[in-house]
């Protein structure tokens, strides 16, 4: 997660005779860096779950059943809800969003009709969505809760939520006001969950875990 040090440390960088030969350096690495992500997007394929961070191609293993039933179970409760009440678009994992320096394939975007309503059918890159869920697992942990927690923060990524299927927790972020860094809502194994960034929808946490729970929370949201 992001540290306020590095503030610090960009403060002593700019203050430095050394400057001129570190932005020399970074210019060097961030040239390399964008030959290897124009490579990057000529190679990916649509039957592979790859991102490119900090300059490297992530390939991401396969995961748990636990992990796919929840992301399932989460996507298909977010996507009934918005299509149902036309809030804009939810996303499953193979899309492309494309940051200022990575491109990640979140398990579940949201973004809002606003946004959304601009987008083309042969579109393969997006830009920051409004709403972020990553489902953790052991090989995916550390980039969830850190490179992705603070770049999502920093492009305006309202809402993120971490989904831990070996735990049944979920963790939502919201941005602190004035500032682009994500603060801790709730840490929660039940109870409901009431999201900020898609307007009105609101779930018990089980229904990400239980099939039953899930079953009957998508029947109160289509209205059955």
């Amino acid at each position: 997660m992001f540290d306020l040090s590095q503030d610090a440390i960009a403060d002593r960088l700019l203050r430095s005779p050394r400057l001129p030969f570190y932005l020399r350096r970074f210019q060097t690495v961030l040239e390399a860096e964008r030959a290897r992500r124009e490579q990057f997007y000529e190679e990916i394929t649509e039957d592979q779950k790859v991102e490119f961070i900090n300059g490297e191609v992530v390939v991401q293993s396969p995961v748990k059943l636990r992990h796919s039933q929840a992301s399932d179970n989460l996507f298909t409760l977010l996507s009934a809800y918005v299509r149902r009440h036309q809030l804009g678009m939810v996303r499953h994992e193979k899309v492309l969003v494309t940051l200022t320096r990575n491109d990640y394939e979140p398990d579940i975007c949201f973004f809002k009709r606003e946004r959304a309503q601009k987008f083309s059918p042969e579109q393969i890159k997006f830009p920051a969505p409004d709403f972020v869920v990553e489902v953790l697992s052991p090989s995916t942990e550390e980039i969830d809760r850190g490179v992705k927690f603070e770049d999502y923060a920093l492009h305006g990524v309202a809402e993120y939520w971490i989904v831990d299927p070996d735990r049944e927790t979920v963790e939502q972020y919201a941005l602190r006001e004035g500032a682009e860094a994500y603060e801790l809502r709730v840490k929660v194994q039940d109870g409901r969950l009431h999201s900020v960034a898609v307007e009105g929808f609101s779930i018990p946490v089980q229904a990400i875990f239980d099939n039953q729970m899930h079953l009957k929370t998508l029947r109160n949201i289509l209205g059955d």
